[in-house]
């Protein structure tokens, strides 16, 4: 698994090889979400929509397969949590379809991707997060670029971003080479420019937004 991906991927996988034990080999099941997870996340984050779609629907539909709605539950955090790494600020629904028979840590966590998570639930959350959640307004240190870019969308949900997190947000998603929140970023820098007036920054940002637009096409 690459190293951007562990962090976003650890809450399923984690409980994957949980469910089947620690007997070799692992169930085909269990390989094949992995596989599919790690694919659409990456996917997503390159703005190929219907890779990421697919790959999505293939490792959900091999979770299903165990009759888990807890593994279902995780499952579905790992695409809102590609989707807040990306300013995509939509309702969890997936998850929140199965919130009843989540963890207490899986529901911190979607609260969290919410921006709504309540500091005496800062302990349940990955290691990178709690900070943020208890009320930090710098993208943890050492966190892998995943985590990054997910802090970064929970803290401008909580309306608590600074033109240090955007730009950090920005040089994560650039160095990764992830089209969707890059764009996302440049485009919250780019309104923060303008806000302030500043008009070589505004035109240095559009020229990025340009190149990266273009390239899409």
């Amino acid at each position: 698994m690459s190293q951007p991906l562990r962090f976003v991927l650890a809450f399923v996988t984690a409980a994957l090889l949980a469910a089947c034990g620690s007997s070799p080999p692992a169930p085909d099941w269990q390989m094949n979400a992995k596989g599919s997870l790690e694919r659409a996340v990456d996917a997503y984050l390159s703005g190929k929509d219907r890779v990421a779609a697919s790959e999505f629907a293939h490792a959900r539909a091999e979770v299903a397969r165990t009759g888990r709605p807890d593994l279902l539950a995780r499952t579905e955090l790992i695409r809102c949590a590609s989707q807040v790494a990306s300013l995509v600020l939509e309702p969890c629904a997936g998850f929140e379809a199965l919130r009843t028979d989540a963890a207490p840590a899986e529901r911190a966590y979607a609260d969290y991707l919410a921006g709504r998570v309540s500091p005496q639930d800062a302990q349940r959350l990955p290691v990178p997060h709690r900070a943020i959640a208890a009320g930090a307004l710098a993208l943890p240190d050492g966190a892998d670029p995943v985590a990054r870019l997910v802090a970064a969308g929970v803290l401008f949900q909580m309306g608590r971003v600074n033109p240090a997190v955007v730009a950090q947000a920005v040089d994560t998603a650039s160095a990764q080479g992830w089209r969707r929140p890059l764009l996302a970023w440049l485009g919250v820098q780019l309104k923060l420019a303008e806000q302030a007036e500043a008009a070589q920054e505004v035109e240095r940002i559009r020229r990025r937004i340009q190149i990266v637009v273009q390239q899409k096409s």
